[in-house]
């Protein structure tokens, strides 16, 4: 697979503080790439700039053969964002929502698929307000999909979701992968990366400590010799939770 995004030599300073200290990796068209690391390792300044939200204090990004400094508008029309916290027209319908921001990639855009493919349909005619915060994580999947991007950026998109429409949620981004586009995510969630990701770079403190795949970064820390002095369960409360109240959605 060719390399869809470059990065090189990234680094993000605020005054004293180097958030992001230069770092560099590629991401592998049609993956799903994890970042990964603690609260404050830079991995959200790291998504922030490859998205071209906030500007590197020095080194490259490369999305798609254009640079993110030097060609905003076309890195823009080949991505698609999905933030932690996303800010709606609340008072608008989905339907209307979508139409909007399609419009303002000059798009025509068909609302009812979108809804249809990260399951919202019976909630067309509602307000942004209205919805509760799993729906609002698929409505912001969907508004980061209106311009049929190549890449979409995922910014802990599971976080503070109850485990149906968690696992619901994972489906939807094994969906977009399957579309032949590139998924980049961040998360705090290890059984998360290691079901989704093909594979990750763990930062910390602003630096890429470790990059591969989910399955040859665990063979590496067993090789060290490493080894869990319980014996791991086949199954896990969130398994018996599952399978007691069921995996549909609760919406």
């Amino acid at each position: 697979m060719k390399n869809i995004i470059e990065v090189k030599n990234l680094t993000k300073k605020y005054a004293d503080f180097t958030a992001v200290n230069n770092i560099s990796f590629e991401v592998k068209e049609n993956e799903i790439f994890g970042i990964l690391g603690p609260n404050g390792a830079g991995k959200t300044t790291t998504l922030e700039m490859m998205e071209g939200l906030k500007r590197p204090t020095s080194g490259t990004i490369v999305v798609d053969g254009f640079d993110v400094v030097h060609d905003p508008d076309e890195v823009k029309a080949r991505i698609g964002v999905q933030l932690q916290a996303s800010t709606f027209f609340e008072s608008l319908s989905l339907v209307e929502l979508i139409e909007t921001f399609g419009a303002m990639y000059n798009r025509k855009v068909d609302a009812m698929q979108l809804l249809e493919e990260v399951q919202l349909t019976d909630k067309a005619k509602s307000q942004a307000k209205e919805l509760s915060g799993g729906q609002r994580q698929r409505l912001s999947i969907a508004i980061g999909l209106v311009n049929d991007p190549s890449i979409i950026f995922l910014d802990e998109p599971t976080t503070g979701l109850d485990p149906q429409a968690r696992r619901n949620l994972w489906d939807l981004i094994e969906q977009i992968k399957a579309k032949g586009k590139t998924v980049v995510i961040t998360t705090h969630y290890m059984d998360e990366a290691e079901v989704l990701c093909d594979r990750v770079a763990i930062m910390d403190a602003g630096k890429i400590i470790s990059l591969n795949s989910p399955r040859k970064l665990i063979e590496e820390l067993l090789a060290t010799g490493f080894s869990k002095p319980v014996v791991q369960q086949q199954a896990s409360l969130e398994d018996v939770f599952l399978t007691m109240t069921g995996h549909a959605l609760r919406d």
